[in-house]
């Protein structure tokens, strides 16, 4: 009951089918080097489309076979023999790295590689994905280069990652007298009682002592690394490289926050609010950032989440509203939680089937109806790019959040306006108006506080207590007034994983794009009405085979001017107002 069906995949890891894709796999792995050594023997277009069909391929049955292991151990980490086959999927795919990387730098090398996709019609579809090998090699290194990196980030940079989660997720924590873990003292930030969320943050800040040395150790080390990676390669400077991967320009970075930090003021506004309405003089202290007000007790089954969703979706697209039914009632979801399935909630885009599967831990909220929506919104992204090969079905970060936020809109907004009472009405902007303070002003914070440690980097060692002055500094400037300065969150660095990637660095600013994004476009839907939505969902197809800017300039948004980061902020704001007004 309330459990997906994977038999879309297989229904099984010794089914006949399962076994003959395994095989197949294992066959094909071979012909991406007979590509590689066969490259002085094929013209320029023969080399991409053999590329090209091979890589497609390989692609289709590793998502396949992957995808299938991945949802089964997801809904049971005790399923060893799922966790082995992901294990044998990836070992096997290892062996790829090394001829696509010769083949790709031999495409790179392609003079005039606009004319050989424009002279063959099979490249026609893959030519944006084509002209970013070209563009990407100018920050390769040599074959045996790349090699030495790839093997030295294992003792690197990926350690020192493991390093901070195994001792964030290790630390014991001491409160009311007994251990609990950190995720658990951190989740009773969200507790009614004001009494717990203090004595709770209290706890929080103390554990973090036994292990704040070898954190920052791990923070200095991974950022050192990625500079020299920088470095080598040819980035400006790490934010060049994040954006470049984002597929997103510094201009537009500079619109989204120059906009962000024109209305800091109405988020400072708001946290003063509910400070006086929680009894507190003048600001905020942090341990009651999360505290919940008004009161919003509705219990929903899955029915009723069903059919609340599809009476909101309805009115929107016909289209989604018949994907999300059809999840419901075809296997889609993994609703509820059970000893054995990982936490949170997640969407899984099935190519081969063009369905998605989703996987939540529903027990009934308000905010958990919102979650479904939030991952159907993903399931929805899914469906617009299955149009296009596998190859071109992959979309950058700052759109990724694109269709689930707007779907979260689409929720709330409805929510909103069909509230109860005060008091649900109360909790339903508190809950939205919390969310925003998160992805405007805490993300804000992230990104001063990281660019400040890749600005100190290569000067000095920051111990702990380094990084705590930082992160301190970053959030007076990013909460201004709206905090009690006395009672801030130093080690912030020390307890959120996305400043430990040696891949992935300013993992904060497409928070604050996706969220100002979607109010965007809900902003222009409002506007324009149903005719927008055609629009909506072919600007949706784009994110995959265009960079950001030109995939919004289909919804006619240039997100290079401020303004148009100004509506969503706006739209905050403007809810901001009306929680003041609800609280006296």
């Amino acid at each position: 009951m309330g459990k997906w069906n994977l038999d879309i995949l297989y229904t099984g890891f010794d089914t006949v089918e399962y076994q003959n894709d395994l095989k197949r796999l294992e066959e094909l792995l071979p012909e991406l080097s007979r590509v590689a050594d066969s490259i002085n023997e094929l013209s320029d277009a023969e080399l991409i489309t053999k590329y090209i069909k091979v890589h497609e391929e390989l692609s289709e049955l590793v998502e396949k076979l992957a995808i299938y292991a991945n949802l089964r151990y997801s809904a049971n980490t005790r399923d060893t023999e799922a966790a082995s086959m992901l294990g044998r999927i990836m070992q096997s795919m290892s062996a790829t790295a090394a001829p696509a990387a010769i083949i790709e730098k031999a495409i790179s090398e392609i003079d005039d590689l606009d004319k050989v996709i424009k002279s063959t019609p099979a490249l026609a579809d893959f030519e944006y994905m084509i002209t970013k090998i070209k563009d990407s090699s100018r920050y390769l290194l040599s074959d045996k280069e790349e090699t030495i990196m790839a093997k030295m980030d294992l003792s690197g940079a990926s350690a020192w990652s493991d390093l901070q989660s195994s001792l964030t997720s290790g630390v014991k924590v001491k409160y009311e007298g007994e251990d609990i873990t950190l995720s658990a003292v951190r989740n009773l930030a969200y507790s009614p009682d004001a009494e717990v969320r203090r004595k709770a943050f209290d706890a929080e800040i103390a554990c973090y002592d036994s292990i704040k040395e070898a954190v920052a150790f791990a923070l200095n080390s991974i950022k050192l690394q990625v500079l020299t990676e920088c470095e080598l390669r040819g980035y400006e400077s790490p934010l060049a490289k994040a954006l470049y991967q984002s597929r997103m320009k510094k201009e537009t970075l500079d619109a989204l926050l120059g906009a962000m930090d024109e209305y800091l003021p109405a988020f400072r506004k708001y946290m003063k609010a509910k400070a006086k309405a929680l009894g507190h003089k003048g600001s905020l202290p942090f341990y009651d950032l999360f505290a919940p007000m008004g009161n919003s007790n509705k219990v929903y089954s899955v029915d009723d989440a069903k059919n609340y969703l599809l009476g909101i979706f309805a009115k929107f697209d016909t289209e989604l509203h018949d994907m999300v039914k059809c999840a419901f009632e075809n296997g889609w979801i993994d609703f509820f939680p059970r000893e054995g399935k990982v936490g949170g909630a997640f969407d899984c885009g099935v190519p081969s089937a063009k369905e998605s599967r989703v996987l939540t831990n529903f027990d009934g909220s308000f905010s958990d109806v919102v979650t479904l929506a939030h991952e159907l919104g993903h399931s929805f992204h899914d469906r617009q790019v299955f149009c296009h090969s596998i190859l071109n079905q992959g979309y950058s970060m700052p759109v990724a959040e694109t269709a689930s936020t707007f779907n979260e809109v689409l929720v709330m907004e409805t929510a909103i306006a069909e509230a109860a009472d005060r008091d649900e009405k109360l909790a339903l902007i508190e809950s939205q108006l919390m969310d925003a303070n998160q992805i405007i002003v805490d993300i804000y914070s992230r990104f001063i506080f990281e660019k400040s440690v890749f600005e100190n980097r290569p000067m000095e060692f920051m111990d702990a207590d380094k990084m705590c002055a930082l992160m301190i500094d970053a959030q007076k400037k990013a909460y201004g007034d709206g905090l009690d300065e006395n009672a801030l969150h130093p080690y912030m660095w020390l307890c959120k994983g996305h400043y430990y990637s040696g891949g992935l660095s300013f993992y904060n600013f497409p928070y604050a794009f996706g969220g100002l994004f979607a109010r965007g476009l809900y902003a222009k839907y409002k506007q324009e009405g149903p005719a927008f939505v055609d629009t909506y969902k072919a600007m949706l197809r784009a994110t995959s085979i265009t960079d950001v800017e030109e995939c919004a300039k289909i919804a006619g948004i240039d997100l290079t001017d401020k303004e148009f980061w100004r509506q969503g902020l706006k739209s905050i704001a403007d809810r901001i107002d009306e929680f003041c007004e609800l609280i006296g």
